[in-house]
């Protein structure tokens, strides 16, 4: 199937979709809400779908966030969210989306991203435990959920810190 499908940049025209697809994929309306908001908070964002026979079927959000310590603040950006209508979950949709917003992160000249999210799934991705670079979260959540990715070898090497993301995530429930 995942020869078929089309990921491209998000438009305008989507943004009914987008909010569909969020609130089938979450069973709530919170991350879709989230997605209206970020898109209107003027911070840079990688907004993707992906389309399949013409449907939007998926999407993915990469959003600027911060690795923040005591006397710096470096830009990354945080994956948050991805959503796939529930029919076509477990079929690749995901990892495609996935796949190219790493890429576009990476044209974009970003240096590391980060990720709260299934520790089964993103590790194939090259996503690794941010404990593992001296790299935590503001939220509290378990070590093994809250990943980073670099996307210049060596960049986090030296860096310890935390990362925030927008405010807007704290109003998440």
């Amino acid at each position: 199937m995942t020869e078929n499908i089309i990921i491209r940049s998000e438009r305008e025209e989507d943004f009914s979709a987008v909010y569909e697809i969020n609130c089938k994929a979450f069973g709530t309306k919170e991350e879709a809400l989230l997605v209206n908001k970020l898109r209107k908070s003027g911070i840079p964002l990688i907004s993707l779908v992906s389309e399949l026979n013409n449907k939007l079927v998926g999407h993915i959000l990469f959003s600027q966030a911060h690795i923040v310590s005591e006397n710096s603040r470096i830009e990354i950006m945080a994956l948050a969210p991805m959503a796939v209508m529930p029919e076509y979950q477990r079929q690749g949709v995901g990892t495609e989306m996935v796949k190219k917003g790493l890429e576009l992160c990476a044209q974009n000249g970003y240096r590391a991203i980060a990720v709260l999210g299934h520790p089964e799934y993103y590790p194939r991705f090259g996503f690794e435990p941010s404990v593992n670079f001296n790299i935590t979260c503001s939220y509290e959540v378990p070590e093994d959920v809250f990943m980073i990715m670099e996307l210049k070898d060596g960049f986090l090497n030296s860096l310890i810190g935390r990362v925030k993301y927008h405010k807007l995530f704290d109003e998440l429930e």
